[in-house]
């Protein structure tokens, strides 16, 4: 873990280098709305440090993920969504389909999510 990478998009969002819509911040976490979103509501939440995916966060042992979920809560719960359900999703690896390789959560809802999710 670092706390920046010069190349990673997220970390030029973080920094104030590429804008964002900002939905929430805090002191170790950042949320803003995905560019291409999947739902009605979708945004990102992410770590202000740069970790490369959950299982790095994890790792670390710092409360990290806990404290990404208890954000993603919070805006599911500010944009109406809570009640009705959200899903939270953590791509780890190509494989799994992450591209932008700094720890983010997406937060989905707003519509009625499938199972198996794809």
């Amino acid at each position: 873990m670092t706390t920046s990478e010069p190349d990673c998009l997220f970390c030029k969002i973080v920094a104030g280098g590429v804008p964002a819509e900002i939905v929430r911040e805090g002191e170790r976490v950042l949320a803003f709305r995905d560019i291409n979103p999947q739902a009605p509501t979708h945004v990102l939440v992410i770590p202000r440090e740069h970790y490369p995916d959950a299982a790095s966060a994890a790792r670390a042992g710092t409360g990290l993920l806990d404290e990404i979920a208890a954000e993603a809560h919070a805006i599911a719960e500010a944009e109406d969504i809570a009640s009705t359900g959200y899903r939270l999703v953590f791509n780890t690896g190509s494989g799994a389909g992450q591209t932008v390789f700094h720890l983010h959560c997406h937060l989905l809802g707003g519509r009625g999510m499938e199972w198996p999710p794809g």
